[in-house]
């Protein structure tokens, strides 16, 4: 989810990238608070050019006021991270406090590389943030990070061309079903133009995040053996969206092996009227729309629910920090509601804690989708298969060729379960 996403931008990136290893000699797991101030390394990953310069600010506006506990700003990479934190876990030279993903997080936490935050956060902390979300980071009752930037999924419109159909805008805390999206997407749908592009080049994630709109969980554990099941709620998505592509036709087939960002030109070019994607695609809208072409938030679709899995970035403690109750006191302050709000902001994506939300919201006016951005936060949280140890196989080897398969028409939604559950068995444990 967060990780493909970065991956892909960050190397287009200029940022100049530290390795851990590099940093050894800074020491961050000794004792340090016999002379001077406390030290802690921070490794951020913030990548886009405000986020940047809203994590150093604040880092540098807590050094001035703290002279007691000074952060060492770290610049991280999210292509190589993961590889980074493991030689440096291993090592016992990580940093104090870790910029990450709660899908990644799991592996360190299982592994003991990672502080169990539960009595080092404050409960006003706590109580901003739902307890679904606090779940993606929750293992063996320990909490492993603090989730603080949240990724949803909604949809990116064309004004004018839903106007020019007469299809009306839904308020942002009113979004539509999905029969009433897929019925929209067929009055927007005429010769040259189709009413929605699904970019599904990667469709996994995409796939089992909304099918807990249907309560679809993919993924069950009974007596400490997890298996693949596919019934009714784990289908509807996906016959959904097949169906918008062969049956009514108001999805472009051309749109399956692209990207969202590849989508863009037909979107501009008023070849497709909707594109559904994440929430931080309202930054391309601004930066690479042509000027006069408006375009317009909707929020998530909804089935039974709106709900969505949650993999939130998040800011963990090293285990073998020597500065444990420091570090979490940076991260209070570096999360509290104002600064959560920035953060969120400079990436284009939700925070996570309530009245981050109503900052936000207030500092952006709601403009550029915002309001519709911060009211999808409610329906985010843990799903089955973020939990899963066997996950990342399955959806590699398994899951995503056979989704491209079902998607381009070559077998059938039953043929698909099968191959699902089969993937299942091989990788699940």
């Amino acid at each position: 989810m967060l990780r493909t996403r970065f991956r892909r931008l960050a190397a287009a990136t200029a940022v100049a990238v530290v390795g851990l290893g590099a940093l050894a000699a800074c020491g961050g797991g000794d004792d340090e608070a016999t002379s001077g101030p406390v030290k802690l390394r921070f490794l951020s990953l913030a990548w886009q050019k405000e986020s940047l310069q809203a994590n150093k600010d604040l880092v540098a506006k807590w050094n001035a006021e703290h002279p007691d506990i000074q952060v060492e700003y770290v610049q991280g990479d999210w292509n190589s991270v993961h590889d980074q934190l493991l030689t440096s876990f291993e090592g016992g030279d990580a940093p104090d406090i870790v910029h990450y993903e709660a899908s990644a997080i799991g592996e360190f936490a299982k592994q003991g590389y990672l502080a169990d935050l539960s009595g080092l956060i404050s409960n006003d902390l706590k109580g901003q943030i739902d307890q679904g979300v606090w779940d993606t980071v929750t293992y063996d009752g320990k909490v492993s990070g603090v989730p603080f930037l949240l990724e949803s999924q909604v949809v990116i419109a064309n004004k004018k061309l839903l106007d020019a159909a007469g299809v009306a805008v839904p308020p942002a805390d009113g979004g539509w079903t999905w029969d009433e999206f897929q019925a929209n997407a067929q009055k927007l749908t005429k010769p040259g133009q189709f009413g929605v592009a699904w970019a599904l080049k990667s469709p996994t994630n995409r796939v089992l995040n909304l099918a807990l709109n249907y309560d679809g969980k993919f993924f069950y554990t009974d007596g400490g053996r997890t298996e693949v099941k596919v019934g009714d709620p784990e289908k509807e998505i996906p016959k959904r969206i097949h169906d918008m592509i062969y049956t009514s036709k108001s999805a472009s087939p051309e749109a399956l092996g692209m990207s969202g960002a590849d989508t863009l030109p037909g979107f501009f070019g008023g070849k497709y009227a909707m594109l559904p994607g994440s929430v931080s695609l309202r930054q391309q809208m601004v930066e690479q729309a042509p000027a006069g072409f408006e375009w317009v938030t909707l929020p998530p679709v909804k089935g039974l629910s709106a709900k969505q899995a949650a993999n939130p970035q998040t800011l963990s403690v090293s285990a073998d920090s020597k500065h444990k109750k420091q570090a979490a006191q940076f991260l209070e302050y570096f999360l509290n509601p104002t600064n959560m709000a920035t953060l969120a902001k400079g990436d284009w994506l939700v925070p996570t804690g309530k009245q981050a939300n109503e900052e936000l919201v207030k500092l952006t006016g709601g403009k550029q989708g915002w309001d519709v951005a911060a009211d999808s936060a409610q329906d985010l949280t843990v799903a089955p298969f973020q939990m899963a140890d066997g996950y990342p196989e399955w959806k590699t080897k398994y899951a995503t060729p056979a989704l491209q398969q079902y998607f381009a028409n070559k077998i059938t939604l039953d043929q698909l379960a099968t191959q699902l559950v089969d993937g299942g068995k091989q990788v699940l444990r």
